[in-house]
């Protein structure tokens, strides 16, 4: 019962969660900033039937965003997720070791370091999500649970929620490693310590992004910064890219807040032209495949079936590449 209860009381509390991009106050910025695109557009239709689709939120994928959120929030008060992401305990090992084997002096404090210490942790976990993101994407055993999350074949801010918990659970285990190495570098580089203001300013850049139109990443709402701006911040075309059926579509725009590891490594698409885009999983030649995901039993438990199909084939194989010459 206390399960439940904590249950309960997350959920009622959900709209004012500032750590999820659903709040009262994000999905405000996000009206603000529709309203400004709709008239930008010369007012195409009325504005709650261009914002609000039937076509989109009556959708059966948007259900199942529902369940997936609701799936997901219980499986965060149950403390798991919160328990593979630690980065400060990881970066107080690191400093410790350091300190016993090369000593260690705290550097001066000043507002110049604080603020280059709070971009450094933000750009490491972006970093580490766009990696994250990638192997979701490259390596077949893991695909299975993303998969999840790209066959949604509608965009609604609620489709961030559409997640497997085992990837959240492998993203959070990754940037607690990368992350906490990041801040340990940090406190040996430019502060005696990590504090609540450059915990706050990492936060508030976040906030600053969730303000500035993250919602419409998941939606059908086309937004593009320029192709300028494009190779630096993901922009919500970028994102619609990204869950296209299109060839050219497939494996870009990993990126979470920066485009600057898309552009590095590679997978980098930045549109010419507002697109029309498809929604889903489809084959390597654009094919899109049937809805795999049509219950909630089939999204988390489906995943396993298919990852696992995928090590066994890897292991059947095995003897013959050793045979072979």
């Amino acid at each position: 019962m206390e399960l439940v209860n904590a249950y309960l009381r997350d959920l009622l509390a959900a709209p004012f969660n500032m750590n999820l991009r659903i709040s009262l106050v994000y999905l405000g910025c996000t009206l603000l900033l529709a309203v400004v695109i709709w008239l930008w557009r010369g007012r195409p239709e009325g504005f709650l039937a261009w914002l609000l689709p039937a076509r989109v939120y009556r959708h059966r994928s948007n259900l199942l965003d529902i369940k997936l959120f609701l799936t997901n929030r219980l499986v965060d008060v149950s403390g798991l997720a919160g328990a593979l992401f630690f980065p400060p305990l990881v970066a107080s090992g690191v400093l410790g070791l350091w300190a016993n084997f090369a000593g260690y002096a705290p550097p001066p404090e000043s507002g110049l370091r604080v603020l280059a210490a709070t971009v450094i942790i933000v750009m490491a976990s972006d970093f580490c999500k766009y990696w994250a993101h990638r192997w979701h994407h490259e390596w077949p055993i893991l695909w299975p649970f993303h998969a999840v999350h790209h066959s949604a074949e509608v965009l609604t801010p609620l489709t961030v929620m559409r997640a497997h918990p085992v990837e959240t659970l492998l993203r959070n285990l990754l940037m607690t490693l990368i992350v906490g190495l990041v801040q340990a570098l940090v406190l040996i580089v430019l502060l005696g310590r990590i504090d609540f203001v450059t915990i706050g300013g990492a936060n508030a850049l976040y906030v600053l992004f969730n303000a500035l139109g993250a919602n419409l990443r998941h939606s059908h709402i086309w937004l593009s910064y320029g192709r300028v701006m494009e190779h630096v911040f993901i922009s919500p075309a970028q994102h619609q890219i990204h869950h296209s059926t299109a060839v050219e579509h497939h494996d870009k725009n990993y990126g979470s807040i920066f485009a600057l590891w898309d552009w590095a490594f590679g997978t980098l698409y930045i549109p010419d032209r507002q697109e029309e885009l498809t929604f889903g999983i489809s084959e390597a030649d654009g094919t899109s495949i049937p809805q795999p995901h049509k219950t909630l039993a089939a999204a988390l438990f489906g995943p396993f079936r298919n990852s696992l199909a995928v090590l066994r084939s890897k292991r059947a194989d095995a003897p013959r590449q050793v045979r072979d010459p």
